[in-house]
């Protein structure tokens, strides 16, 4: 690795302001650095905190973050969780969410670059979760849980400051959306009565996770009279059919159902597998083709469908999911009869990265991640 004062020679690694946090953040404001919320200015301190939990070089790029293509190295990933509130503890978390962002099957320029209303959602999984703080039960999509907010709002940070995300420019979400501040969110892996979202990808449940699905806002499944399991799934299904949904339109689509832990165990107490949900969901959530209208009709189903409904009749059945392996399920939340689905892009990959050493070994907790310094060294901005 570079000496880090070697990278602090470079005329645009560094900017000196006024002492004065309101001066700074207008200055921030005017160079388009932030989220239009208060920004906690990155100073060489508190940047250099944040990476002591960095075992990586400073300056060669975890991924390149689109549109822009910028190089996110974990300095400036650094100064960015500075920037968003960030706990130094939190730092692995969102080195591996980037990683797992630029990575080519998650689509991020697709998902940054849209008029849809889609985001990066960040899912964390195992002891890691928990060691931080995050929140996976009441309102765990909401406020109030400084680790969840606080990654979350650094991620945006990222994609604006380092992608280029700038609305207008390189966003062109038509609405945008709050999950555009900050989406971020951990499993209930107590309240699972499956195995977590991580271990069914694949990493060992000891295993600290990061899955990210570019998503739009949960939108809510009320099922307060069911009381059997496929009473909650046919709710579910129901709720998943819409003609406006980009995932109808995406053979490999893997839109996300997140089931309260209320629902998940009145789900499993009736012997459905988490297989067997997926299975129901996706023989259930159909829709005829006459639902949409006309034009949709003939410029996309019978050309980009054409096998399956080229001559096919107006109660022809349009399915919302093609693949049953490829939705996702995942249990977060708190005590109500309450669960919800999350549409996609539709066009986009969820990606799961597991936080490893440097010798290639699941990392047990945040400590492990730290670099060992005798001191406090000074620390680029950019």
């Amino acid at each position: 690795m570079s000496d880090l004062s070697d990278l602090l020679k470079a005329p645009e690694a560094s900017l000196e302001a006024k002492d004065d946090f309101f001066a700074i953040n207008e200055l921030y404001m005017e160079k388009g650095w932030g989220d239009g919320l208060p920004l906690i200015p990155p100073t060489e301190a508190r940047v250099a905190a944040m990476l002591e939990y960095c075992d990586r070089p400073w300056n060669e790029p975890v991924g390149k973050v689109a549109p822009r293509y910028g190089e996110a190295t974990p300095l400036r990933l650094a100064a960015n969780a500075v920037m968003a509130g960030c706990k130094p503890e939190y730092f692995p978390i969102i080195v591996l969410a980037v990683e797992a962002m630029c990575d080519e099957a998650f689509n991020l320029y697709g998902i940054q670059a849209t008029t849809h209303m889609c985001a990066p959602l960040v899912i964390v999984n195992g002891p890691g979760a928990k060691e931080i703080g995050m929140n996976s039960g009441h309102n765990a999509f909401g406020p109030g849980t400084h680790s969840n907010a606080t990654i979350g709002r650094a991620i945006r940070l990222i994609l604006l400051n380092i992608g280029g995300a700038i609305p207008g420019l390189g966003d062109m979400s038509t609405f945008g959306g709050p999950n555009k501040y900050s989406y971020c969110v951990a499993e209930n892996e107590a309240g699972n009565p499956w195995e977590p979202l991580h271990v069914e990808r694949g990493f060992p449940k000891e295993a600290t996770c990061v899955t990210v699905v570019g998503g739009e806002c949960p939108h809510n499944v009320n099922d307060h009279e069911s009381i059997s399991g496929l009473g909650i799934l046919k709710t579910i299904a129901g709720t998943l059919i819409s003609t406006g949904m980009n995932d109808v339109y995406y053979p490999d689509a893997q839109p996300l159902i997140v089931l309260g832990p209320e629902h998940a165990a009145t789900i499993a107490n009736d012997g459905i597998s988490k297989k067997d949900v997926k299975k129901f969901i996706t023989e259930h959530a159909k829709i005829p083709l006459g639902t949409f209208s006309q034009e949709n009709i003939e410029r996309r189903f019978r050309v980009a469908f054409a096998s399956a409904f080229k001559t096919a009749g107006l109660d022809a059945p349009v399915p919302m999911i093609h693949n049953a392996d490829q939705l996702l399920i995942a249990v977060v939340g708190g005590a109500g009869k309450h669960s919800a689905i999350i549409p996609t892009f539709g066009a986009t990959k969820a990606v799961t990265r597991a936080l490893k050493r440097k010798d290639g070994q699941y990392a047990r907790n945040m400590q492990e991640m730290r670099r060992g310094w005798d001191s406090i060294v000074s620390i680029c901005f950019n």
